[in-house]
This record gives C-alpha cells, structure tokens and sequence, in this order.
C-alpha cells in the first residue's frame, strides 16, 4: 500500500511539473503568417513594423478607412489566430473606424516568445504608438480582446485611456477557467500567466460591451458574466443562443452589436 501511495504522489507530482515546464505551449498556439491581406474597398492598408523596446519584432497591419482622422479600434485576438488576416472584415465589424491588427509575439510575422507580461507591455507600446499618429484621433482609441485577448485588452484599459472597451468570450482570470479543466491540480500555484482581469475590472470606469456563447464550452458563459458583474462602469451583455467559442462571429447580431455599441461609445 505505501508503495501504491507513493507511485500515486510520485506521478502527481511529475503531472504537476509538466504541466508547470509546458504552460505556454498549453495556453499559446501561435500561426504561422498569412499572406498580407486586402483592405475593405476604399480603405487603404499600411503594413505595420513596431520593434518592441526590447527589440523583439512585431508585425501586422493598420487598416484606416478615408477620412483624415480617425478613431481607432486596437484588436487583440485569441490563442490561436493570426489576426492580421481580419483586415478586411475591419468594416464590417467596427464600421468606419481605423483597426490595429498586430500579432502577438511568435505569431505571423511578429518574432520572440509568447507571455502575459511581453504582450502587455508590447500592447501598451502600440497603444503609444498609434496615439501619436497624426491621422489618429488619440482622444477616440477603443480596444476589442477576444478569449485570451481580453486579458491584454482588460490591462491595457487599465494603463491606458480607452473611450471603450469590447470583450468577447472574456473570463475573470485564466487560472479560474484552468481550475474547471484542472480540477485535480493545484493551478493557482502553478500558472505563471494569469491574466486577471477580475483584479482590475472594478477600477475600470468605462463601458465594456461582453459578447458571449450560450454553448461556449471553453470558455463558459459564466466567466463571462462573472467579469461583467465586476465592471466598474456600465456593461452591455450580449448572449448568442446555440453559438459557441470560436463561431460567434458567424451570428450577424455578432459585428451589428459590436458596431452599435461603438456607435454609442466611440
């Protein structure tokens, strides 16, 4: 029996550090580059190269529609997407309004390793950086995170002045959801990217739109409803019937509710 015992907690315990070593490749997917992608007709396309201050290189695109100024939308995809390729939904989704489609660290073009504290911080240079383009309206810059993106997104928002904030499938923190998958871990130990955005949301006083699937089972809706609850400012709440993680966007409500909220808000 000791010796059962102790194969038990031996192999917990090799489980436990594997899971501790292999986190990012459990939590990061990246994508390899997709070919530069098309504006939306009558917009033009900048591709964008933005060497980090630690001179990691991050690339993606700039979509801007024709105006002199724009509001901006900065755009922070899931774990798994090179979002570049979005450029020529920018319209479709956000209206007419500027989007910012830069890949995260490892994935598409953009070099370096994935990890919460380099994309915070390159989301945070981007930020700055599209703020002080002349053809950028500082004072109008919204951000938009998707599943893992919402977490950069949340601590952007709390760094840096968003008019507002949208979030689709967001959670309270990573290491909420890692618990449901990893009842059987001690997860709160382990997770070096936490991504917390339950600690901050309640300083944040500007309004979030929280787009959600009633059949997301990576991500549950609860999470989501969870972060809105938390909200320092007014939330708007969108449930999609039958729709799931990775499908939302296929629902037409999908991009009417995202730009009618920016319409109010941006």
């Amino acid at each position: 029996m000791k010796s059962l015992l102790l194969a038990i907690a031996v192999g917990y315990a090799a489980v436990a550090a594997l899971v501790w070593i292999l986190q990012e490749k459990l939590i990061f997917y990246p994508r390899e580059p997709a070919p530069l992608p098309l504006a939306p007709a009558g917009w033009r396309l900048e591709e964008v190269v933005h060497v980090a201050a630690d001179g990691t290189r991050l690339a993606g695109v700039l979509v801007l529609p024709p105006a002199e100024r724009s509001a901006l939308v900065i755009y922070f995809g899931g774990n798994a997407e090179e979002v570049a390729s979005y450029a020529p939904e920018a319209e479709r989704t956000y209206g007419a309004r500027a989007v910012l489609l830069v890949n995260y660290r490892g994935y598409g073009r953009s070099a370096g390793r994935p990890g919460e504290k380099a994309l915070v911080a390159d989301a945070i240079e981007l930020y700055d950086w599209a703020a002080r383009r002349s053809d950028i309206d500082s004072q109008r810059i919204a951000v938009h995170g998707r599943s893992l993106g919402t977490g950069v997104a949340v601590q952007l928002a709390a760094a840096r002045p968003a008019r507002c904030v949208v979030l689709t499938s967001p959670y309270t923190s990573l290491v909420d959801v890692a618990k449901e998958v990893y009842w059987w871990l001690p997860v709160a130990l382990l997770m070096r990217h936490r991504f917390d955005s339950a600690s901050l949301a309640p300083a944040l006083r500007v309004p979030a739109l929280v787009l959600m699937g009633e059949s997301d089972n990576l991500v549950p809706p609860q999470h989501s409803r969870n972060l809105a609850a938390a909200w320092g400012g007014p939330v708007e709440r969108v449930s999609l019937e039958g729709f799931g993680h990775n499908d939302l966007d296929v629902n037409p409500r999908y991009a009417a509710a995202i730009r009618a909220f920016l319409d109010r808000n941006l």
